[in-house]
């Protein structure tokens, strides 16, 4: 069956407008959560939800799963189920849709507090975290992953260890390839002594402690991680130097900086922000986003 993806900010046309392209190109099974929806999405038979539309029945139902998952009052229950993105989150945490796309109106923050609080993390994840999936351009030939480049400003070393591991599944389950993991930093296997190098040192090693069943390495300078003639002098017979796909940054600045100039000036194509290290697909979208966009990420999800 098509996957069920929820999108619950009806009210912005850009969304309406990518749920009936979802829908007429076939691409997943949209629901829409919109309180009036207007007459195209009816005529498409476009699935609509509302959280003002709930039987006394469903209603009890989802006050009593948020009062179960938060330990609040029933009152306080009532108000969240009431938030188009509380009611999309527990829908996805009850497994009836699939993945939810949202953002184009709410902020980042408040994406993924919502994420957070009503869907969780991955067991073996504490740190929530994003990627940007680079479609090739005409400066580079393959996909590569880059992390994290909207959600943790300043991760510690275990931070960048759970963000090195999620984005390595995100990208094997969007690419199929095999990943290679580069932590990058301003030093090349020692070339430079610094706080931040010790930083991303640190990381790699309780990555090793970890005994994940993907190749990584680090730390490396970004063109030992990606051109082949540069690895060999910098870091030769390395498992990844010169080879990498998933590109973990030491920072927010140096990520988010990282994926717009390949975005911006190498041609690529910036799928994300991806969230990751969630328990369901629970994706955030930029406020400036476009139809486009929002549709590209419900395939993603």
């Amino acid at each position: 069956r098509k996957r069920r993806v929820i999108l619950p900010e009806g009210q912005d046309p850009r969304v309406t407008q990518a749920a009936l392209e979802l829908q007429r190109e076939g691409l997943c099974h949209p629901v829409l959560v919109c309180h009036d929806p207007p007459e195209e999405l009816k005529s498409a038979s476009i699935e609509i939800l509302s959280p003002g539309a709930l039987t006394a029945t469903e209603k009890d139902k989802f006050v009593q799963q948020v009062c179960d998952k938060r330990g609040v009052s029933r009152e306080q229950a009532m108000r969240d189920i009431s938030d188009n993105l509380v009611f999309a989150a527990l829908l996805l945490a009850q497994g009836s849709v699939d993945a939810a796309v949202s953002g184009s109106v709410a902020t980042t923050a408040d994406v993924l507090r919502v994420g957070l609080r009503f869907i969780g993390s991955q067991p073996d994840i504490k740190a929530v975290s994003s990627c940007f999936l680079m479609a090739p351009g005409p400066s580079f030939t393959r996909p590569l992953t880059f992390a994290d480049c909207a959600v943790i400003p300043n991760p510690t070393p275990a931070q960048l260890c759970d963000i090195a591991v999620a984005s390595a599944a995100t990208h094997s389950a969007l690419v199929g390839d095999a990943p290679r993991v580069a932590f990058l930093s301003f030093s090349t296997k020692g070339s430079a002594q610094h706080v931040d190098v010790a930083k991303v040192r640190e990381a790699v090693e309780l990555l090793q402690a970890r005994n994940v069943g993907f190749d990584f390495e680090g730390e490396l300078q970004l063109d030992a991680a990606i051109v082949p003639s540069v690895a060999a002098k910098k870091a030769p017979g390395g498992p990844v130097a010169g080879h990498a796909s998933v590109l973990i940054f030491p920072d927010l600045s140096s990520g988010n900086i990282g994926y717009k100039l390949a975005e911006r000036i190498g041609g690529c194509t910036a799928l994300g922000p991806i969230v990751q290290g969630l328990r369901r697909p629970w994706m955030d979208l930029s406020r400036g986003c476009s139809v486009s966009d929002i549709v590209h990420m419900a395939c993603v999800a």
